[in-house]
């Protein structure tokens, strides 16, 4: 009777846990999808890419396409908190573009660090392609 106890027990401290993992993994925001990600440039001048993210859980991977080409994003989602890294190959050389913000619906916002500097982002869900028309 004991063995049954403890073993009933077990399972379900066992499927609690799954429960709260799953919980906890439902409660990111979902950031995958085209953005249309937009920061001001060095002469002022507002600057926009073409932001790609596929969510895994709590990982982020894509491309941000801009004037440099498509270059490749990493990152994590947490809740509503999304960080990610964009890694770029200049003439110059090879940085990494430190993006940390928010996420709200349709919406993300925060800032972009890069060698000691840093600026506002914002980024805009980009609308559905409209059907095409035969």
């Amino acid at each position: 009777m004991k063995k049954n106890c403890l073993l009933l027990a077990a399972l379900c401290f066992l499927v609690l846990s799954m429960a709260h993992v799953a919980s906890a993994q439902d409660s990111n925001a979902n950031v995958a999808g085209s953005w249309q990600l937009s920061m001001p440039g060095r002469n002022g001048n507002m600057m926009t890419e073409n932001l790609t993210l596929k969510q895994d859980g709590a990982k982020l991977t894509g491309t941000v396409k801009g004037r440099r080409g498509d270059e490749p994003v990493t990152g994590t989602v947490s809740g509503n908190d999304v960080d990610f890294t964009i890694a770029i190959s200049t003439p110059n050389g090879n940085f990494n573009l430190e993006y940390k913000g928010t996420a709200d619906g349709d919406s993300m916002k925060g800032t972009m660090s890069v060698m000691g500097n840093t600026v506002n982002w914002t980024a805009k869900r980009a609308a559905a392609a409209a059907g095409s028309g035969n």
